[in-house]
């Protein structure tokens, strides 16, 4: 696996697969905005195809705080450690934020204790209608 902190020479065309069991997943082109859009990005590549596998996201203040909305690996990629560097990548990028947050699904607890994360309540709202960003 090759990881960069760089969206340079990323297209949509690269960005397929993702958000696998949405209903109404982002497009390509819509991927590509949210990553732009973020404060900070790493990237997973296959490197023998030179193909996006996993991504992981970040917005922050650049100050005391940051929330990871997304980390993303492609279905036939799951299983190989690939999430578990984009987080480590990413919590290396932001060591100096006093509080990284993120939400999941009480499923996904365990995993992210195991990477020294700890549970807490949180409350959020969803707009299931516009969860494709269009």
């Amino acid at each position: 696996m090759l990881y960069k902190n760089s969206l340079e020479g990323i297209t949509p065309e690269m960005l397929v697969g993702f958000f696998d069991g949405w209903p109404t997943p982002p497009n390509p082109e819509t991927h590509l905005k949210l990553l732009k859009n973020s404060s900070k990005v790493v990237l997973a590549f296959d490197k023998d195809t030179d193909r996006v596998v996993g991504f992981i996201t970040a917005i922050s203040d650049g100050v005391l705080s940051a929330y990871i909305p997304f980390l993303e690996v492609l279905p036939e990629f799951k299983n190989r450690g690939i999430g578990k560097e984009l987080v480590h990548r990413m919590m290396t990028k932001l060591a100096e934020i006093y509080m990284i947050d993120l939400c999941c699904d009480d499923d996904l607890v365990p995993y992210y204790e195991k990477l020294g994360m700890i549970k807490a309540n949180g409350m959020l709202l969803r707009n299931y209608e516009r969860q494709s960003g269009i």
